[in-house]
């Protein structure tokens, strides 16, 4: 439950099911068989989800009040979404993005490609501690170049979320790296230190099958004549220079030094317009456009129009509204204790450490499938896992690792997740299109459950720890982390 809210009914199992029912039944109908887009049937299940409420003796009041409370926990993504597609816009007009092409193009063959790819995406996210700030602007350099080596984009995009989300999950400046100690009552470098146990060997395995996939296009015979129609169109619409690679070091360099996201991303907007006059001699009425309509390339030459036509503004509005209509989801189905009364459900059967683990992981994964957000996948089952894991003799480390390794980690495969929606749009590639090449994703689950049932690394608490003692320090780490996210 959200802290400073009252229930006045407890929700059936039963009752909090059938809205789950409802959710598949209408996603499935609405996807498969009216080709629709999520929202409409996202939105009647969040009306079905608040009369659900209602006849189990919810008040309206309450039920809005938690929709407000869920929705302003998203506002930050939304406001980053925003600034990110103005970014986009304007830095391939500036021909940063083109410059960022251009070079991989001539520096990456195709057999490391793969792997050069989520290694890159690993660094830079461990840098800046985000995955999405990664994706779009690093990410959407390396499609093109992927693009132009004849590798297909849905493993290229696989290869960036793997990347993207190995720095997301490791890096101290994440919020989720932040949040998930302080929902499980550790901190934040053992926090760290206990991940890499489960995300090193992931992150390893990835690696190999990513190098394994690019040695099908190690052996080929590369299409020189493309990749130089490419270079030569690149170099004729925009003017090339390594100095268009310096404001995507800056950015880094800012979010390293931990100038705070929403500034730092829109300094990079800045930076792009300076970069946009100064080399590509553009007009404020361009830069405008790009920024609140997107980049529209019209160079004669497929591949670079449609990787380049995107960004702006307008391009983030459906996928706002997506997040609006889950976190509203989200909000009654928290609020109203239905995800509550799931969990409990699902912790009964919970008897061994591996049954646990196997728990935590349904837990997250329900919440990322129907509250839309990862920081709730990460908040409600950190709220109701934590004195399960204690009582079990589980140090709390565990918990908070089980958080990432499966709430964070599986946030960008969900299609109408914030973190599937902003992929899906920054990218161009449908989150089901790019999950089958997803590996760090998909393993690092498997990895965690194994050692779960192993009992390999599942750390156990000291004998003896004053419980006043621990209380109050687990206080202070949520306190902190809290007011750092």
């Amino acid at each position: 439950m959200q802290e400073g809210h009252t229930v006045t009914a407890e929700i059936s199992f039963a009752r909090a099911m059938l809205v789950v029912a409802f959710l598949l039944a209408a996603l499935i109908s609405g996807l498969m068989l009216f080709g629709a887009s999520p929202h409409i049937p996202i939105m009647v299940t969040a009306a079905f989800a608040a009369l659900v409420a209602i006849l189990s003796g919810q008040s309206w009041k309450e039920i809005e009040g938690g929709i407000l409370k869920t929705i302003g926990m998203g506002m930050q993504s939304i406001l980053i979404l925003m600034i990110i597609g103005c970014l986009i816009g304007v830095w391939i007009l500036s021909g940063i993005v083109p410059a960022m092409i251009f070079y991989g193009l001539k520096l990456i063959s195709p057999g490391i490609f793969l792997v050069a790819t989520c290694i890159i995406c690993a660094i830079v996210s461990l840098a800046t501690g985000s995955s999405w700030t990664t994706a779009a602007t690093v990410g959407i350099a390396l499609l093109g170049v992927g693009s132009g080596l004849g590798i297909p984009v849905n493993m290229v995009a696989g290869a960036i979320i793997s990347g993207a989300y190995f720095g997301d999950k490791m890096s101290p400046l994440s919020d989720t790296t932040n949040l998930a100690p302080a929902m499980a009552g550790t901190n934040l470098f053992e926090h760290i230190r206990h991940m890499i146990y489960t995300t090193g060997p992931s992150m390893l395995i990835a690696c190999i099958i990513y190098g394994i996939l690019g040695m099908n296009y190690a052996g080929k015979e590369l299409d020189t004549t493309a990749i130089d129609t490419m270079l030569s169109t690149l170099s004729t619409n925009f003017y090339i220079t390594p100095l268009l690679i310096i404001p995507p070091i800056l950015v880094i360099v800012m979010v390293v030094l931990r100038v705070p996201a929403l500034p730092g991303l829109f300094g990079g907007i800045l930076l792009g317009a300076g970069f946009a006059t100064f080399f590509q001699g553009s007009g404020m009425t361009e830069i405008i456009k790009a920024a609140h309509s997107g980049y529209a390339a019209q160079t004669g030459l497929e591949t670079i129009d449609s990787l380049l036509s995107r960004g702006g503004l307008e391009s983030m509005m459906g996928t706002i509204s997506l997040i609006l209509i889950a976190l509203s989801l989200g909000g009654v189905m928290e609020s109203s204790g239905m995800l509550n009364a799931i969990a409990r459900k699902i912790v009964t059967y919970a008897k061994t450490t591996g049954s646990t683990v196997v728990a935590t992981f349904c837990t997250c994964v329900f919440c990322n499938l129907a509250a839309g957000d990862q920081y709730l996948s990460i908040v409600i089952p950190g709220r109701i896992y934590k004195d399960i894991y204690r009582d079990r003799g589980l140090h709390p480390k565990n918990l908070s690792r089980c958080l990432e390794d499966f709430g964070t980690i599986t946030s960008p495969l969900v299609p109408w997740n914030t973190c599937g929606a902003f992929m899906a749009t920054a990218l161009g590639i449908h989150p089901f299109a790019y999950l089958p090449y997803a590996f760090l994703n998909l393993i690092n689950p498997l990895v965690s459950i194994f050692y779960g049932y192993t009992g390999i690394t599942m750390e156990k608490l000291p004998p003896q720890a004053p419980s006043d003692e621990v209380a109050q320090i687990e206080q202070a780490i949520t306190d902190n982390a809290m007011s750092h996210h």
